[in-house]
C-alpha cells in the first residue's frame, strides 16, 4: 500500500483530469428530477470547499512534496488538523463526490468514488509512512488523539475562534483547484440538463450557464494576475 501510494502521489495531479472526464460517461441516473441532482451535488461540494478553505485559512500544511515525494517540514497539528489529520483530502472527495451528484451519475458515485478513496488511502498511508520515519513518538501521539478521516467536531468552535483566518493564503492556494472544481460543475450541469428526459432546456439556460462560466473565468484571470504582478501576497 505505502510503495502504492508513493506512486500515486507523484502523478497525483495527472488523475484529476482522469477523474473529472469520467463525469461525462453515460450512466443510469441517481436523480429524476436534475435540478434535485445539481442542488444536492453542489451542497456536497462546497461543503468540501468550506473544510478546505478553512484548513488552509487557519493553519497551511504543504501537500506538493519536493521533488514529486512525500515531504514535510514540520509536524502540523494546528487549525483543523486538530480534528482530522486529513481535511484537505476530505474536501478533495467531498468535491469529487459532489461533482458526481452534479453529474447526476450513478456509475461515478458508485464505482469511481469509492476508487478515488482508495487511491487517498494509499496516498495516506504513503505520508504516514513518511512522518512516522520523521518525526517519530511526535506523530505516534498524534494518530492516537486525531481520526484520520472522520472529523472530531468537538472543540471545532474554539478552534476557528482562537485562530487569525488568512484570507489572502487562501485566495492564492485555492484559486486554481476551485475554478476547476466550479468550472467542472458547471459543464456537468449542462450535462444533466441537456441528457434529462425529465426536463427541456430553455433558451436562457445555455445563456446561465455560459455566464456562470465566464464570471468564473475572469474571478480565475484576476486573482492569476494579482498572484502573478506580486500586487496579492499572503502577508
Amino acid at each position: 500500500m505505502v510503495k502504492l501510494g508513493n506512486f500515486l502521489f507523484r502523478y497525483r495531479n495527472g488523475l484529476f483530469p482522469v477523474f473529472y472526464a469520467l463525469l461525462f460517461i453515460p450512466s443510469p441516473t441517481l436523480f429524476e428530477n436534475p435540478f434535485a441532482a445539481i442542488g444536492l451535488g453542489l451542497a456536497i461540494a462546497l461543503l468540501g470547499q468550506s473544510i478546505r478553505v478553512a484548513t488552509i485559512g487557519l493553519e497551511y500544511i504543504i501537500r506538493g512534496g519536493k521533488d514529486k515525494k512525500v515531504y514535510a517540514e514540520k509536524l502540523v497539528t494546528d487549525g483543523l488538523f486538530r480534528h482530522c489529520r486529513n481535511p484537505l483530502y476530505v474536501g478533495n472527495i467531498l468535491e469529487l463526490l459532489g461533482l458526481g451528484v452534479v453529474a447526476n451519475s450513478l456509475i461515478f458515485v458508485a464505482a469511481i468514488v469509492p476508487l478515488f478513496i482508495f487511491f487517498y488511502q494509499a496516498i495516506v498511508r504513503a505520508e504516514e509512512n513518511f512522518l512516522l520515519q520523521k518525526f517519530g513518538e511526535d506523530f505516534r501521539v498524534y494518530m492516537r488523539e486525531v481520526n484520520r478521516w472522520l472529523p472530531n467536531l468537538s472543540g471545532l468552535g474554539n478552534t476557528l475562534s482562537s485562530m487569525r483566518f488568512n484570507w489572502r493564503r487562501v485566495l492564492l492556494k485555492e484559486y486554481n483547484s476551485t475554478f476547476i472544481w466550479m468550472g467542472a460543475a458547471v459543464l456537468a450541469s449542462a450535462k444533466t440538463l441537456y441528457w434529462s428526459s425529465e426536463y427541456i432546456p430553455q433558451p436562457e439556460t445555455k445563456f446561465y450557464l455560459i455566464t456562470i462560466f465566464i464570471i468564473l473565468a475572469i474571478t480565475y484571470g484576476v486573482v492569476r494576475y494579482l498572484k502573478k504582478s506580486k500586487k496579492l501576497v499572503m502577508h
